[in-house]
């Protein structure tokens, strides 16, 4: 871990300590978080910090090339060397090992394998995070979305600490302006960042560190020494642990940065309650689904150009996605799951509607009426389904002119589908009508189901995730079929910590907005020592040692 938890305790408090005394000098603010986040940074590898310098330095200078040059061609040359340079260092760092190796493999064979280039390349933590912070930022300056900021700024946007290691990836836009404004120590909701805190705490040391130690470890070392049983829940396991521990971590981050002054924006939104893989992807990783949502997706085209370059689109996205959590078969073997399985989902989604538009056609080709439309309540729920595509998800956001005029036409139709339904309710629906309702009921799948089927789908992906190689992730579902039994890794106390993980998703946000609210009348003191007492818990139930969140390795 970058720091030991009681050390980095003292380095928090130290800093917002001081922080706070600063907040009236803007100036010096911004000068010691930049040295207090290089301590942070360096605390791992102290040589890793010029790797940030260089990564700034740069950036800041190919942003500003971007915003003085003169002609598109001269400002979409800044923008390519500036994005170059990111994934050359990228490249270098995350993905040297994987293609060296690659390569020994096919040249050993002939006698031809060069010794030279076996050196050891030491992946700096966190460098996918701040790297794809950069990138946004010099393209969002390309595309006039962004000015230029000042070196300072942009130095501490970088490095800030609380999510430099593991995101949320946050853009300038977000985190520039609220560093230019004096904060108010009255306005931060304190409750709400330490209930964040100690949340996240919960998550990472006792359910994610737990079910890791006790089941997830053994089954995905060696698959085929274990029973069917425990390779379920061995399976379940790993995607409680891996929510567990990646929401943990943001938690954390966002109550850090919400002390600090500082808003980031939400990375994880229950996303075991999906009801599709697209609905999984707009809560799972927020910020990650929207920085490949407008840096890769909407850049390769898409949803323009028809239905096959949309789904190839999708598929390039969630491969390339894959491959930057790094350099493994396993890795884009998953990225290639989920585009093809979002794929696939589109595909069975809008058939109905292609065959629908199908049949009105041949009936206006014959002359007769269309009798076929659907009923007014119908219209206005998919033009908000239509519109909440178009907002929220990867699959179907896209800038072109000609689409958002289709969206803005449907939210006008599906007002006046509402108007029309509230004045003349006395109206009856015709029969035709009513049949299309009922069609849409009968072929929608139940939501438990749905959400059953896509945990189970999400699952599948995550063993490749986890597996060390594609033999293992392959061993490991011949397994689930296979060598039937219960085994003894499947105890009780596995079970509660995978039904605590995993169905506490389920239960409804306000319920924990009414404790913090409840919280916040308590005098300060007593929320002191209720947060004392829930460290002691935590430090209680979780496992002797805390392995480093699984996410700063990517």
């Amino acid at each position: 871990m970058l720091f030991p938890t009681m050390t980095f305790a003292l380095f928090f408090v130290v800093v917002l300590g001081i922080a706070w005394r600063l907040n009236d000098q803007p100036r010096q603010w911004r000068w010691f978080m930049l040295g207090a986040s290089y301590l942070f940074y360096g605390w791992w590898d102290w040589r890793f910090v010029f790797l940030l310098l260089a990564c700034t330095f740069g950036n800041h200078v190919f942003a500003v090339g971007v915003h003085r040059a003169r002609g598109e061609r001269a400002r979409r040359t800044w923008m390519v060397v500036g994005v170059g340079f990111d994934l050359l260092l990228l490249g270098f760092f995350k993905y040297y090992g994987f293609f060296v190796d690659s390569l020994l493999a096919l040249l050993r064979p002939f006698g031809l394998a060069p010794t030279p280039l076996l050196i050891k390349v030491t992946l700096p933590v966190g460098i996918s995070f701040f790297l794809f912070c950069a990138i946004s930022y010099v393209v969002d300056v390309y595309r006039r979305e962004q000015e230029p900021v000042a070196p300072l700024d942009f130095a501490v946007y970088l490095a800030f600490f609380p999510h430099l290691v593991a995101g949320p990836i946050v853009r300038v836009s977000e985190f520039v302006p609220q560093m230019r404004r004096r904060r108010n120590p009255g306005s931060v909701d304190a409750v709400r960042a330490v209930r964040l805190i100690c949340r996240g705490l919960f998550k990472k040391v006792v359910i994610a560190n737990y079910l890791a130690t006790a089941i997830v470890d053994p089954v995905f070392v060696a698959p085929g020494q274990y029973r069917n049983w425990e390779l379920l829940i061995g399976a379940w396991s790993y995607a409680v642990q891996i929510y567990a521990d990646f929401s943990g971590y943001t938690d954390i981050a966002i109550g850090i940065a919400m002390l600090l002054g500082i808003r980031f924006p939400d990375n994880f939104d229950r996303p075991y309650t999906s009801a599709s893989i697209q609905e999984f992807w707009r809560r799972w990783h927020m910020t990650l689904s929207r920085w490949l949502r407008d840096y890769l997706y909407i850049p390769l085209g898409g949803n323009r150009g028809g239905d096959a370059k949309e789904r190839r689109n999708l598929i390039i996205t969630m491969v390339l996605g894959g491959l930057w959590h790094g350099a493994n078969f396993t890795f884009l073997f998953w990225g290639l799951y989920h585009g093809l399985g979002l794929s696939v989902e589109r595909w069975v989604r809008e058939r109905p509607d292609r065959r629908a538009a199908a049949a009105r056609t041949a009936r206006g080709a014959a002359g007769r009426p269309d009798t076929s439309r659907p009923s007014p309540e119908h219209l206005a729920r998919a033009a908000d389904e239509t519109v909440a595509d178009v907002d929220l998800s990867l699959l179907a956001v896209d800038e072109h002119p000609d689409e958002r005029a289709a969206v803005d036409a449907a939210r006008a139709e599906s007002e006046a589908a509402r108007t029309a339904q509230l004045h003349h309710e006395h109206l009856p629906e015709s029969s035709t009508a009513m049949r299309h309702d009922e069609r849409v009921v009968r072929r929608s799948v139940h939501p438990a189901l749905a959400c059953f089927g896509v945990f189970q789908f999400v699952t599948v992906g995550w063993i490749f995730f986890r597996a060390q190689d594609m033999g293992t992730a392959f061993g490991y579902l011949w397994g689930l079929v296979a060598n039937w039994g219960v085994g003894t890794l499947v105890t009780p106390t596995v079970l509660l910590a995978l039904g605590v993980g995993l169905f506490s998703q389920f239960l409804p946000p306000r319920l924990g907005d009414a404790l913090e609210y409840r919280a916040s009348q308590l005098p300060p003191l007593l929320i002191a020592l209720g947060v004392g007492l829930w460290l002691v818990v935590i430090n209680l139930l979780g496992p002797q040692g805390v392995a480093p969140f699984i996410y700063f390795q990517f």
